[in-house]
């Protein structure tokens, strides 16, 4: 399902109660005029492309990774993009794709660690030979000159920086210049008080060295920035030291986001072993990400209201399967987070504290996406189970929705309504109708 498809659906579900239109995302600030300045190569599933490369050492296949640590440790290896074919003229093929299969890197390039960490390396094979290009300057030597935008861009990716592949010429684009090529990344989270975008304009030289330009700060994080997946093992049994009814909601909001780190991680590992598209499983991480964000500004929010945030315990459990997957992303995925993610763009409307409104304006955009993927992962997985578990799969999220409507019928406090923009009851139960009727039909 296409993420606008779901603001219309949210849209129409709030008009009823709001005036004012969604907000979807934040200012920037100036940077550099990029008014000149291309998209780079990109692939579909937002990852950078490795076509346009005009390499000094030869390969039959090459495969850019992500290497995503979670705990200081590596915790898995994504293939984000690809070019050739693996191992076109090895002697002995099937050593040879036995070889890239159990390539792993130590290190890879551009490290960067916001309470998660994450860094890039090229999988190589030419005849019989497999290898890692784990380092900038191996990258380099790789290349050679530096003939293309996509090589400058690639090169410049090994700096601890995000080029984003999207419309967002500020934070990813690539131009020529006298001396070679610039181009512009992104780095750091606009996401609670003292954070910061920061965009970062690099010089690329034929010869591969890189040279920083300039830095520009885009957008400023606000004191304040909830709404997760539930992880399978999350102990509940904690005890919030909040006072509050504000504290306590957003304690509570605070543990249920960081415990939706592992949750997508655990997700996007087994998605790989039912072997679902690598886009899925992509989206997966990137939900991650997102959700380490939303844990640090939900935590800041309930400091900000006298609570205590607690680390939420998540006990290892059992890839699950398929049946598993889908029935507990029909549930999780399909109704809650979909639902949270629509109560977050009305709290971005409605709250009063501004801290609160400006989190959950970004918070929104977010689990749209996150809401999104939960739909697309449904379409995938109950094309692929047999009648009688599509069956269990929709009667388990018919009782979900009407689990979530008696739990919406619960008064809320008057301080969460005005504050933190939370719906009334009687609003909370017409919104979940409203999906009833468009969504969960």
């Amino acid at each position: 399902m296409l993420t606008p498809q779901l603001r219309r659906l949210f849209e129409q579900a709030l008009k009823m109660s709001l005036a004012a239109p969604l907000l979807v995302s934040c200012g920037t600030g100036p940077g550099i005029d990029t008014h000149d300045f291309v998209a780079p190569g990109c692939e579909a599933n937002g990852a950078l492309s490795l076509s346009d490369l005009m390499p000094a050492q030869s390969a039959d296949y090459l495969e850019l990774r992500s290497i995503f640590m979670f705990g200081g440790a590596s915790d898995q290896e994504q293939k984000l993009s690809s070019t050739g074919t693996a191992c076109a003229t090895a002697v002995d093929q099937a050593a040879c794709s036995a070889a890239l299969t159990a390539l792993k890197s130590t290190g890879g390039w551009g490290r960067i660690c916001n309470d998660v960490c994450s860094a890039k390396y090229l999988a190589r094979t030419w005849g019989d030979t497999v290898n890692g290009i784990e380092t900038a300057e191996a990258l380099k030597a790789f290349l050679g000159t530096i003939d293309t935008a996509q090589e400058a861009v690639l090169l410049a990716s090994t700096q601890p920086i995000n080029i984003a592949c999207n419309t967002d010429l500020s934070r990813g684009s690539v131009k020529k210049s006298a001396n070679g090529w610039v181009v512009v990344g992104a780095e750091g989270v606009a996401c609670g008080e003292g954070t910061a975008v920061t965009q970062h304009v690099l010089e690329i030289s034929p010869d591969g060295s890189v040279k920083q330009l300039s830095t520009a700060v885009l957008e400023r994080g606000q004191a304040g920035c909830a709404i997760g997946r539930r992880p399978c093992g999350l102990g509940v049994a904690y005890a919030p030291r909040a006072q509050s009814p504000l504290a306590r909601h957003f304690v509570a909001a605070a543990h249920l986001e960081a415990a939706s780190v592992p949750a997508f991680l655990k997700l996007g590992r087994e998605l790989q072993l039912h072997r679902a598209p690598a886009a899925l499983q992509l989206r997966c991480r990137l939900s991650a990400w997102d959700e380490v964000r939303h844990a640090r500004s939900v935590a800041a929010l309930a400091r900000r209201f006298g609570g205590r945030p607690v680390r939420p315990t998540v006990a290892p459990t059992a890839a699950r399967s398929l049946r598993e997957v889908a029935l507990d992303n029909a549930v999780e995925g399909c109704v809650r987070e979909t639902f949270g993610a629509l109560v977050a763009h009305r709290q971005a409307r409605r709250a009063a504290d501004p801290a609160v409104a400006a989190a959950l304006t970004a918070i929104a955009a977010d689990e749209t996406r996150h809401a999104a993927l939960s739909w697309d992962l449904h379409a995938w997985a109950l094309s692929r189970l047999p009648r009688p578990d599509l069956a269990e799969v929709r009667a388990a999220q018919r009782r979900a929705v009407a689990e979530l409507r008696a739990e919406s019928s619960a008064p809320v406090d008057a301080s969460l309504e005005r504050e933190a923009g939370l719906p009334p009851a009687d609003e909370a139960v017409t919104l979940v109708d409203a999906l009833s009727r468009s969504l969960w039909a």
